[in-house]
C-alpha cells in the first residue's frame, strides 16, 4: 500500500505542478489576446463544466474497467490540453478548446485518483491516506505557481510548454508504475450495477457533497479575483503572485502532510472541518488589507490552512460513508467541487467589477454558512447510527 500511495502522490504532484504553472500567467495570457477580464472568468468556468460534466462518467467507467487505464488517458488528455494552450498566440478561440479539453481529462486523473486511495486504505487510516493526497496537490502548488512565474520572464507561452511536459512525463510514469487497484471481482460486480452519479446523493452525505460544493465555489472565487485583486492593489508581477501561490502552498502542504496524517482520527473530521471553515473565513477578511508581498501572502495562507483542514476530511467522509462504489462516490464529489469552480469565477470576476473587495467578503459569508451544512451532516449522520443499532 506504501508503494502505491507514493506513486499516486507523486503523479497528483506532478499533475499540479502542471496545473499551477499556468496560474501566475493566465492574465498576461488572456491581455495578450486584446481580451477583457471577464474572459479570465471564463477560461477557469469553461474547463470545471467540462470536468462536471465528465468527473462521474470517468468515475463510474473506472469501477468497472479499473482505475489505471483512466489515470493514464487523463494525465495525457492534460498534456495536449497544455500543449494546445502554447501554442495558441493571440486566438482566444484556440485558449477555449484548450481549456474545455484540459477539464475534459480532469477528472479521469483526479477523481480516479482519489478513488484509488479509497480502494488501498480501509476507513481507520482512510483520512491519513486524504491527507497525503492533498499533501501532494498542495505541493504541486507550491513549485507550480513559483516556477510559472519564474518560466514567464521568457514568455507566457513557456510555462505551457512545461506544463505539458510535464504532464506528459505523468502519462509515461503511470503507464510504467502504477498498478491497477480495483481487483477483477470488484470490477464485475460494479459492470453489473451502473449507477447514476446521483445515487451517492443520499442521507447525511448529502451535505458533504453541497458543503464540498460550496468550499470549491469559494476557493474558485479567490483564485479568480486574487489574481486581479494583488495586481491593483499592490501592483504584483506574474512573479510575486507566483510566490504568493507557493508560500500559501507550503503551509497547506504541512498542514495536510502534517497535522491532518499525523493527528486527525477517524470521529474528529467533521469537527476539524469546522475549524477550516472559521479559519477559511478569517482569511478571506484579512486578504482585503493585503499592502505588501509579504502581507498578501501570510493572509492568502491564513485562508489556505483553513482549505486544507477541510478538504481531506471532507473527502474521506465521503468515501467512508457512501453506499455505492467509490468511483460514483468520488466522481460525484469531483463533480460538485467542478461546480463550484463553474460559477465560483464567475461571480467572483462579476462582482469585482463593482468592488474589489465584495468577493471576499461573500467568500467569508459562505464560508460561515457552510458550517450549517457541517451541523445538518452531523445531526443526520448521528440519526441513521441510532437507527442501525
Amino acid at each position: 500500500m506504501k508503494k502505491q500511495l507514493a506513486i499516486i502522490m507523486v503523479l497528483l504532484m506532478t499533475i499540479f505542478i502542471g496545473f499551477g504553472i499556468i496560474i501566475p500567467v493566465l492574465p498576461d495570457a488572456i491581455s495578450g489576446s486584446g481580451a477583457s477580464s471577464f474572459h479570465l472568468g471564463m477560461l477557469l468556468s469553461v474547463y470545471s463544466l467540462a470536468s462536471f460534466l465528465m468527473s462521474p462518467v470517468w468515475g463510474s467507467i473506472s469501477d468497472r474497467i479499473g482505475r489505471r487505464p483512466l489515470i493514464i488517458i487523463g494525465a495525457l488528455g492534460f498534456s495536449v490540453s497544455f500543449f494546445l494552450f502554447g501554442i495558441s498566440g493571440e486566438s482566444l478561440l484556440l485558449m477555449y478548446v484548450s481549456r474545455i479539453l484540459g477539464g475534459l481529462f480532469s477528472g479521469a486523473a483526479t477523481a480516479c485518483a482519489v478513488a484509488y486511495v479509497a480502494d488501498i486504505t480501509t476507513e481507520e487510516n482512510r483520512t491519513k491516506g486524504m491527507g497525503l493526497v492533498g499533501m501532494s496537490i498542495g505541493l504541486g502548488f507550491i513549485f507550480g505557481p513559483a516556477v510559472g512565474g519564474i518560466l514567464s520572464q521568457w514568455g507566457y507561452q513557456v510555462p505551457f510548454f512545461a506544463a505539458a511536459g510535464l504532464a506528459f512525463c505523468t502519462f509515461v510514469f503511470a503507464l510504467i508504475m502504477l498498478p491497477e487497484s480495483l481487483s477483477v471481482e470488484k470490477r464485475r460486480g460494479h459492470s453489473q450495477n451502473k449507477t447514476s452519479r446521483w445515487s451517492a446523493f443520499v442521507g447525511s452525505v448529502k451535505y458533504l457533497y453541497v458543503l464540498s460544493f460550496f468550499v470549491s465555489f469559494t476557493l474558485a472565487g479567490l483564485e479568480a479575483t486574487l489574481l486581479l485583486f494583488e495586481k491593483d492593489m499592490i501592483h504584483a508581477t506574474s512573479l510575486e503572485l507566483g510566490i504568493m501561490f507557493g508560500v500559501s502552498g507550503i503551509v497547506g502542504a504541512l498542514i495536510q502532510g502534517g497535522v491532518v496524517r499525523r493527528f486527525i482520527k477517524k470521529g474528529d473530521e467533521a469537527k476539524v472541518i469546522g475549524y477550516g471553515l472559521v479559519l477559511s473565513a478569517l482569511g478571506f477578511i484579512l486578504i482585503i488589507f493585503s499592502s505588501s508581498l509579504f502581507t498578501a501572502s501570510v493572509y492568502l495562507s491564513v485562508f489556505a490552512a483553513g482549505n486544507a483542514l477541510i478538504r481531506p476530511c471532507v473527502t474521506s467522509l465521503i468515501t467512508q460513508k457512501t453506499k455505492v462504489g467509490q468511483g460514483v462516490a468520488s466522481g460525484l464529489s469531483s463533480s460538485m467541487d467542478s461546480l463550484g469552480r463553474i460559477t465560483g469565477p464567475l461571480l467572483g470576476v462579476g462582482v469585482y467589477q463593482y468592488s474589489l473587495q465584495l468577493p471576499f467578503y461573500i467568500g467569508a459569508a459562505l464560508s460561515l454558512g457552510a458550517l450549517y451544512l457541517l451541523y445538518r451532516f452531523i445531526s443526520a449522520d448521528g440519526e441513521q447510527r441510532a437507527l442501525a443499532r
